[in-house]
Parts: structure tokens; sequence; C-alpha cells
């Protein structure tokens, strides 16, 4: 009789010290692979077009594109597709002169904020990259490299769609992306976001009306409805005339670029 309650006993530890390992094996595991929660990508960003690929994590949205135009340019190499020689009239009426660059591939990747919000301190733009076209592209300021220099010196080198590549062979707009408003969209549809997430417009209002920079801030934007955002958002828009496309920095808290 003793020995059986020996036996028991020791049956029961036994029990006990593997179902406590299990326990903390269980929590040990929980601990180093804990559960990811997906965000559903606002359906507007899906008119990002030429994104390879589009995250959220419910504070940023992440977008990776390789910077490439859709669109014919004199600025491929003669063996792609897309080559098309030009020689005529480019924006502002400039005569069109070729740079010695060559668009290549680029891995871009935008961080921006999913709900762009107005910033305390309006941080000045950079050269480069400050925001996404609908194709991909990026987005620059208003001035040249490397110095800040007023951009009317490089406007004659924008192909026949309003672009040009820097000497990486990055291809992008400082100017209206005649492509997009012209073929993808229309003149007052969106053209894209800058890396504060607030998003850019053509250079019409959807009323036909033509926007000048007299009609916006210092930002070189202004708040109110569009058929993307009936409820209203600040927006930046495209001008004929400087600063083309963004003033005096962002109005909101700009994200990241990564190149």
């Amino acid at each position: 009789m003793h020995s059986v309650k020996k036996n028991l006993s020791v049956g029961l530890l036994l029990i006990f010290a593997g179902t406590l390992t299990v326990s903390c094996k269980k929590k040990h595991d929980d601990a180093v692979t804990p559960a990811t929660a997906t965000v559903a990508v606002p359906k507007v960003y899906s008119k990002i077009y030429g994104a390879q690929s589009m995250t959220n994590d419910g504070t940023y949205l992440t977008i990776k594109t390789q910077g490439l135009p859709d669109h014919k340019s004199a600025y491929y190499v003669s063996t792609n597709p897309l080559y098309q020689s030009f020689s005529g009239t480019t924006f502002g009426g400039n005569t069109f002169s070729k740079n010695p660059n060559t668009i290549a591939t680029q891995s871009l990747t935008f961080k921006i904020p999913v709900n762009p919000t107005v910033a305390s301190t309006h941080a000045a733009t950079a050269l480069g990259p400050i925001g996404v076209a609908l194709n991909g592209v990026p987005l620059y300021n208003q001035y040249a490299g490397p110095n800040n220099q007023v951009l009317s010196g490089e406007i004659a080198s924008f192909d026949q769609y309003y672009g040009h590549p820097q000497q990486s062979g990055q291809y992008h707009y400082h100017v209206e992306p005649l492509y997009l408003t012209t073929v993808v969209s229309t003149k007052s549809g969106l053209m894209g976001f800058l890396l504060d997430g607030f998003p850019v417009y053509g250079p019409q209002e959807e009323s036909g009306a033509t926007v000048v920079s007299s009609d916006l801030d210092v930002y070189h934007g202004h708040t109110h409805a569009t058929t993307d955002y009936p409820a209203g958002i600040y927006h930046y828009h495209f001008t004929a005339d400087a600063p083309y496309m963004n003033g005096n920095g962002y109005y909101g808290t700009a994200g990241t670029v990564s190149q």
C-alpha cells in the first residue's frame, strides 16, 4: 500500500513538471512571435499605379517604386521601346535642349503619413525626391542642384512630358507632369503625394479654372473639397508659374525617402 502511494505521488509530480514545462514554453513562444495586424491601404492610394509595393502600418504608408516613367522620353536609351526622339517646344515655350543624362532604374522607398497633419514648424523641402507621382516617378521642388539654383536654367532640358533625369539617371518632375495631366488623368486630377502625406493636384480646379501661384499660400496649396476628399483636405497644385509645385517648405510633417 505504501509503495502504491509512493508511485502515485511520483507520477503526479512528473505530470505537474511536464505541464509547467509546456506552459513556460508556450509563454516563451508567445513572447518571441507576437501576432501582427494587417492594416488596409486607403483606397485613394490605389491611384499610385507605378508602385511596386505598398504597405500600411497604421501610421505610415510605405511605397516602393523604380522611378521609371511609363511614357515616351528622349532620355531613354535608343533601344528602349519607350525611347522617342524630341526636338520640339517644352515647358514654358522653351526649345528643348537635351541634357547628357540617361534614365536608369531606381530603388525608391517613400514613407508618408497616412493621416497628414499641419506641422508646427514647416521644414524646407530638400533637393531630390520630395514626393511621388502616380506613375512612381519622384517629384522635385522648384530648385536645381547643386546649390538651390533658380530652375529656369534647367527648364529647356525637360522632355516632351516635362521631366528629365539627373546625373544618376533618376527621372523626375519639377513642373506639371504632362503625361499624367493629359493622358492618365486630367489637369484637375490627383497627381501624387508629397512626403508630408498631402496630395498634389494638377494646374486646374475641378471647375476648370486655372490655378496660379497667387491663388495659393506660401507652401503652394490651399484647403477645400476634392473628388478624392469630399470632406476637404489641404492640397498642393502644380502651376505654370514659379514655384511650380512647392513654395516655402512642407505644409505638414514630412516622412522619409530612401534610395
